[in-house]
């Protein structure tokens, strides 16, 4: 499992340009960079290192030892501006070098970059080349370019993330499960390729969980932990956090109440999550009711490290003490549909989207949104450029999808302050007899359900 689609586009596209090119690429940790990284260059003239975490002097001798032994050469002068000279393609085919987790080196040794700036510049290697600078620290690449790169930034010609599978991505990995499963699978683990790869497609969710997640031995026990981890220290600091927020306290001042910790140090810790992607700040899709939607809000974005927030890390005590099956009936099992019905709103929400790109929506949609109200929420809403609007609901954990689920829609678009002219109603289960006669009396009301995406 690879995935990465857009990105592997892009790299593409870069090396049959003409000319050189220095592309930074970075993943999560999970992201199987290297997986990808292979893929990219097979069938290509390349050079490849992966650095790893040592002194500026020790670094340098591993590059010189890989190149000696590739290209079978001799280094005598110990710089970098020299091991970059020694690489070649062996013919006119662009040459493809790429030094993966590279803020190992970047961040110790200003002559790496220095020479680095050399190559592009072809003042090293005669000819064509595409330098791509790989690292899984997302922290890094989405806030310590600038300071290691300063004037020379304009040099890198594109950062691109290898992002998180998509929802049809996940369905493509499990082509044997139903949408509720896809959905379950999406919701628990999100589109890291790394865990999707962990999923038995022959157990359901409980004995998956049970499995990966709540015994000690399993591959994710410890994941969300080891994960935030990676880049961020403090982690009492962000776990109290973390826990808030899935126990419910989405506003900062909620964070302050609860937590104990001042607003400005919430602040701080909030901006580091965010920045690595861990959580994400809930904007409503602007309307012209404004005064009635909820502002400020926070919600866990990491889908792994949001169930174990949930579900996990505030019952870590009977979890060492109960069997993993037993921790799953007593604080799982009848909460997990609730869970999911987020997950769903997203899935419902790529699914328009997808038939949005093949022109299979009344309107065009330009912009799509969620509107989280003080009196209602509208889990999508999409407009065209002329602000017509779809708007739509999606019922995940209830058995029958009613009229009173249309009515309750259609108060949260007068508090919007917006016009409905076209209404989609989503059900992972079964629509009410009432509800499936009002949508065959009005062409502007569309019942999805999941046998139909």
């Amino acid at each position: 499992m690879i995935g990465h689609t857009a990105a592997m586009k892009e790299l593409e596209e870069y090396y049959k340009a003409s000319g050189n090119s220095l592309i930074v690429l970075y993943g999560r940790d999970g992201s199987e960079k290297n997986a990808f990284l292979k893929a990219f260059l097979k069938d290509k003239k390349s050079f490849y290192y992966g650095a790893i975490p040592a002194s500026p002097e020790y670094q340098k001798r591993m590059l010189e030892d890989h190149i000696s032994d590739q290209y079978g050469v001799t280094l005598l002068k110990h710089t970098y501006d020299e091991c970059f000279l020694r690489v070649k393609s062996g013919s006119a085919e662009k040459l493809v070098v790429v030094i993966d987790d590279f803020d190992n080196i970047v961040k110790k040794d200003e002559e790496f970059l220095a020479s680095i700036l050399k190559l592009k510049a072809k003042k090293l290697y005669p000819g064509p080349v595409m330098i791509v600078l790989a690292t899984n620290s997302v922290l890094f690449a989405r806030t310590g370019l600038d300071e290691i790169f300063g004037e020379n930034i304009k040099k890198i010609d594109s950062v691109i993330e290898m992002a998180d599978l998509t929802f049809l991505d996940v369905v493509r990995a499990f082509p044997k499960f139903d949408i509720k499963e896809a959905v379950e699978v999406y919701g628990i683990l999100g589109g890291v390729p790394g865990y999707l790869n962990l999923w038995d497609a022959s157990k359901n969710v409980k004995e998956n969980i049970c499995s990966l997640v709540l015994n000690g031995k399993g591959k994710l026990f410890d994941e969300a932990q080891r994960f935030i981890s990676l880049e961020l220290r403090e982690l009492s600091v962000y776990n109290t956090i973390l826990a808030s927020i899935a126990a419910g306290n989405e506003k900062l001042n909620d964070l302050f109440l609860d937590t104990g910790f001042s607003r400005a140090k919430i602040s701080v810790y909030m901006k580091n999550l965010s920045a690595f992607d861990v959580i994400e700040k809930v904007e409503s899709f602007e309307t012209g009711g404004w005064e009635n939607a909820k502002k400020g809000v926070y919600a866990i974005k990491n889908r792994f490290v949001s169930f174990w927030f949930k579900f996990v890390y505030p019952h870590v005590s009977d979890l060492n003490m109960m069997e993993p099956e037993a921790f799953y009936d007593k604080y799982i099992a009848t909460e997990l549909d609730e869970y999911l019905h987020r997950y769903f709103i997203e899935v419902c929400r790529e699914y328009l989207m997808l038939l949005n790109s093949v022109d299979r929506l009344p309107i065009k949609l330009t912009k799509v949104g969620t509107w989280v109200g003080k009196q209602g929420t509208i889990d999508i809403i999409g407009q065209n450029s002329v602000r017509e609007s779809i708007v739509g609901i999606c019922n995940w954990e209830k058995e029958e999808t009613g009229l009173d689920d249309l009515v309750n829609l259609r108060h949260a678009v007068k508090m919007a302050r917006i016009s409905a002219d076209h209404t989609y109603l989503f059900s992972a289960k079964s629509f009410a007899k009432e509800l499936v006669e009002a949508a065959e009396k009005d062409p502007s009301i569309v019942l999805v359900d999941m046998k139909e995406m």
